[in-house]
């Protein structure tokens, strides 16, 4: 039951992870294109494109994040594993726990600054974009990041039941 569950987040999470990614990546690569355009033909500049690119720049890191967790792609240092191969499992676990504690920091903290942003009310200096859309990407990356690691370590545990 749990893992029909988790099977479900994670589709719906897949599926808006992949085509948030793709709009938003997508509408970058056209400014960007148009800014070349106009920059080499009329030139003529425009000052928003570039704003819009550094956005979705940190909008696609942190909802990686969250699809670097699910398809363990996540930076690791395996040395100690290569010399003792029994400590792989420690380790993974170890790896599983400081992820978790990671997340639930960036929906805590992320929360805190979101939460600030509304208090001061500031915007972007072109687009005028509001920042509490912006920073409202931390706990939103961290609840994602808590529930794939929750779906890894259940496939983790499900692949120890059936190798014994």
């Amino acid at each position: 039951m749990f893992g029909k569950v988790l099977n479900g987040i994670d589709k719906i999470l897949t599926f808006l992870e992949n085509w948030t990614l793709f709009i938003s990546v997508m509408a970058a690569l056209l400014a960007l294109f148009f800014n070349v355009v106009l920059r080499y033909t009329i030139n003529y500049t425009l000052a928003w494109s570039e704003e819009l690119v550094r956005e979705v720049i940190i909008f696609t890191t942190f909802i990686g994040c969250g699809a670097a967790v699910k398809y363990r792609s996540m930076i690791k240092i395996d040395a100690l594993v290569q010399l003792v191969p029994k400590l792989k499992l420690p380790l993974t676990y170890f790896s599983h726990l400081a992820t978790i504690v990671f997340s639930l920091m960036m929906l805590y903290y992320g929360w805190k600054i979101a939460a600030l942003q509304v208090m001061t009310n500031q915007k972007t200096i072109i687009m005028e974009i509001p920042l509490v859309y912006l920073y409202s990407f931390l706990p939103i990356m961290g609840a994602t990041m808590l529930i794939r690691t929750i779906q890894v370590i259940y496939q983790d545990l499900q692949e120890q039941r059936t190798s014994k």
